[in-house]
């Protein structure tokens, strides 16, 4: 997943998902966005095992998350293909009851089978009018991870060391919707996929990055690719932020938004550390 940027040239926002018609009937449990309730079941089903048993998913602080209302939901990213988001989205639904979009390059929708799965489980174009009407129009939880590629694709050896929160466009969405930022410190998911090295094909295959990772050398080379190692997972829900700023207005100081991105990447940093120097170990926690 990525940050979504605070502006697009207008040649870039047909990425934003279409308006249904008025009169445009419904012939499925498919929403407008393209996620479907009968696959967020089956997810959920297939996720109940990784969470539960594998990860062995374990909250601090979830009773930060809302229970009403749109907020937009960050958090590090780490892994050669990061569990975290299905994770963090399947945790929520299990334990609030409240769905969960997951904004992501558009390149995910590119890829075949996987773009219609990825939707229809509730992922959505990382796009500013998109992450608008989820968060201020439909008051819906909005998870977005603001390393971008830049945080699944770091070296074993880089792990927790948090990338640049890009140009804080995630504070800035915020503000415009007036909604808050809550901050999910994540710890496993870099040991769940971590990367070896990095194959200098990926410009060539169109792909973000092609990794070779330690699930490479236990699985194989197939296998490895989608079998995760049992790290276990822990999330520590940070303290809601709220902008005292007007939402609705067309732009934001500059310096703010960028003051208060990286205050708030700051704090998760902290507490990445403070998590890594209570965990006793990868695999038990």
């Amino acid at each position: 997943m990525v940050p979504f940027p605070s502006e697009r040239p207008s040649s870039e926002r047909s990425a934003s998902h279409p308006r249904p018609g008025p009169d445009e009937a419904r012939l499925s449990d498919v929403d407008e966005w393209g996620r479907s309730e009968h696959a967020r079941r089956l997810a959920r089903l297939a996720g109940r095992f990784y969470y539960r048993r594998w990860f062995r998913v374990e909250w601090e602080h979830l009773e930060r998350i809302p229970a009403s209302g749109g907020a937009l939901l960050i958090a590090n990213h780490g892994g050669a293909v990061p569990p975290d988001a299905p994770m963090i989205m399947h945790g929520i639904e299990e334990e609030l009851g409240r769905p969960v979009y997951g904004l992501a390059d558009n390149w995910f929708r590119t890829v075949p089978f996987g773009g219609t799965i990825w939707s229809r489980a509730g992922g959505v174009p990382a796009h500013p009018d998109n992450a608008h009407r989820l968060l201020h129009d439909q008051q819906q939880l909005v998870l977005v991870f603001p390393e971008g590629v830049k945080g699944p694709s770091k070296h074993m050896s880089e792990r927790y060391q948090l990338r640049r929160f890009g140009r804080g466009g995630f504070v800035e969405t915020a503000m415009r919707a007036g909604v808050p930022v809550v901050p999910i410190a994540s710890v496993g998911a870099e040991e769940a996929m971590p990367v070896l090295y990095k194959l200098p094909v990926a410009r060539l295959l169109k792909v973000p990055y092609f990794p070779v990772t330690v699930n490479h050398l236990v699985y194989g080379p197939l296998l490895g690719t989608v079998t995760y190692l049992p790290a276990k997972l822990r999330f520590r829900v940070l303290e809601p932020v709220r902008f005292d700023v007007e939402p609705g207005l067309a732009r934001y100081p500059r310096g703010r938004i960028l003051e208060e991105a990286e205050a708030i990447r700051a704090d998760l940093q902290a507490n990445l550390f403070d998590m890594l120097s209570k965990r006793r170990s990868v695999w038990f926690g």
